[in-house]
């Protein structure tokens, strides 16, 4: 398990890695584009060349890219597909640029729309966003259960799949927060060996690119996305324990999404304090 952190590219691309390094990250995650507006990063091939240099003289191993939260490829409004695809595009080909290991996306939401033809669209949306761009995953992730959300459950994220057309590319990241939150309980390693096997079922488990290692601050079964720090949540180090060592986790980003302690992002500090949850969780198993 490569454990990181999400950070900023400001400044530019490299920057990011420096971020990571700073925060002792094994990988890093990035946005490909402010999360607050539509207007596309301006990256050419020197910049790709610039961070995956800055890649290689770092100690970090993999980054993943966050497509922004502005795209809903499930949407009616023709216009706002329109720029959800297109932002999508430019994620997946700056993904192609640096090499990174997948774009991870929500889907989008159907809100009152039936959920059959939001499910279309949106898989429409995603298959003509591979379609124009080369090699790098799409990993949807499972969303934390609030109605209306698509992927709240594996038997959408499956359809979505099925729909875009059922490639390679097509990925899976799950996201302990939301995985908790949606209702699976999953702070020991029995109840999440089983989550994983459902999520084998019906996804298929080596579609699983990317995991997000948060926190909860509400209660199982909430519906509500609100991440908490490590270990100051209703998981708590106990279960981040069991997340974090789980074997079929094993070689994959695990990036950290939490407020962090100043409010400015999960730090080293926290960084520090997975990696060391992880080898708890570890030896528990092993015991």
């Amino acid at each position: 398990m490569l454990i990181g952190a999400h950070v900023s590219t400001g400044g530019g691309l490299p920057n990011a890695v420096a971020r990571g390094t700073e925060r002792g990250c094994e990988s890093i995650q990035i946005f490909h584009q402010s999360p607050r507006m539509w207007r596309p990063t301006k990256y050419g091939e020197a910049d790709f060349a610039a961070f995956r240099e800055a890649m290689d003289a770092s100690p970090v191993e993999a980054v993943i890219i966050h497509a922004v939260y502005l795209i809903n490829c499930a949407t009616k409004d023709k216009e706002m597909r329109k720029k959800s695809l297109t932002s999508l595009t430019h994620a997946l080909r700056i993904g192609d640029g640096i090499g990174a290991r997948g774009v991870v996306l929500h889907p989008g939401s159907q809100k009152t729309d039936p959920l059959k033809p939001s499910l279309k669209r949106a898989s429409k949306v995603i298959a003509e966003a591979l379609k124009e761009t080369d090699s790098c995953p799409l990993l949807i992730e499972q969303t934390a259960g609030h109605k209306g959300l698509l992927a709240r459950d594996f038997d959408q994220t499956a359809e979505l799949i099925d729909q875009a057309g059922g490639g390679k590319r097509l990925g899976l990241c799950l996201d302990s927060c939301h995985l908790f939150v949606q209702g699976y309980d999953i702070t020991d390693e029995t109840h999440l060996g089983a989550v994983l096997d459902e999520a084998d079922a019906k996804v298929g488990i080596e579609r699983l690119g990317a995991v997000h290692v948060n926190d909860a601050a509400v209660p199982l079964g909430a519906c509500l996305d609100r991440h908490a720090n490590i270990s100051k949540g209703e998981m708590g180090k106990r279960g981040l324990a069991a997340f974090l060592s789980e074997p079929r986790f094993e070689g994959l980003p695990a990036t950290l999404e939490t407020p962090g302690p100043e409010k400015k992002g999960s730090s080293k500090a926290e960084v520090t304090l997975a990696k060391r949850l992880r080898r708890k969780g570890l030896k528990r198993r092993a015991a």
